[in-house]
């Protein structure tokens, strides 16, 4: 067991669950995040806890920040200080133009993709940047590949999501660089969670796979592998970094 302590945003499901599988493999207490199937953040939970791990489940909407406040509380009072935030909760809708799009929904791709990372890494950083009296630690987003595609005919508004995500690795990796904490990104492409049935097209990844450069779409416990090498320490050096793991896309 470690000193480290990771939370996962959207950690119930897909790339999130497997990120938080991963860590308590290798010795992070983990809090799983999530906002409404307590039943399948509990799955995930015991079958951590089966394995020797440590991990405890907690509900929050990360678009608000009282939510997000008692989130972070949990994660203090249950595991111990915060060293590692996965920035991965975040929604698309279904398929349509950027002329079919309303306000409302793109109301709801802010608040989930934009809004809540922007509190959560704030909230991060208040616990573990030397400013504050902390240890330092590592945030990782998780973006996407549509942040630089732009995803035409399918969701430009989560796309841009991305590219907001995006930008704010680079400025807060250039804000908290020098009071030890590492922000970085991953985007992954197209792979096999249940993110795509949102998107109104459950086999969205089988059909278009096989179309990308490496013939296949990507698993979500690849995307893991790479969120948990820029958590840590084998990565010290890198802050402001982009990994795309888009199969050649």
């Amino acid at each position: 067991m470690t000193d480290d302590v990771v939370l996962i945003t959207g950690g119930s499901r897909g790339i999130g669950a497997a990120t938080a599988r991963l860590a308590a493999g290798r010795g992070y207490r983990v809090c799983v995040n999530f906002r409404t199937d307590e039943a399948v953040a509990a799955e995930v939970v015991d079958g951590i806890r089966a394995a020797g791990g440590t991990a405890v489940a907690v509900r929050a909407d990360v678009s608000r920040s009282s939510e997000v406040e008692r989130l972070f509380r949990a994660v203090d009072e249950e595991l111990g200080p915060l060293t590692a935030l996965v920035n991965n909760a975040g929604t698309l809708e279904k398929q349509c133009r950027l002329d079919e799009l309303d306000e409302e929904r793109l109301a709801r791709i802010w608040a989930a993709n934009i809004t809540g990372p922007f509190l959560c890494a704030g909230a991060a950083v208040r616990r573990m940047s030397t400013r504050y009296g902390g240890a330092g630690g590592a945030i990782v987003n998780v973006s996407s590949a549509a942040a630089r595609l732009g995803s035409p005919n399918e969701y430009v508004d989560y796309a841009a999501s991305k590219g907001a995500l995006d930008s704010m690795t680079t400025g807060l990796a250039l804000e908290v660089a020098a009071e030890g904490i590492r922000v970085n990104t991953v985007r992954p492409g197209l792979i096999h969670t249940g993110i795509h049935a949102l998107g109104g097209e459950p086999g969205r990844v089988d059909r278009v796979g096989p179309l990308l450069p490496m013939g296949r779409g990507g698993l979500p416990e690849e995307v893991a592998e790479t969120i948990l090498f820029l958590l840590s320490p084998a990565s010290s050096y890198t802050t402001g970094a982009f990994v795309d793991l888009a199969g050649g896309r």
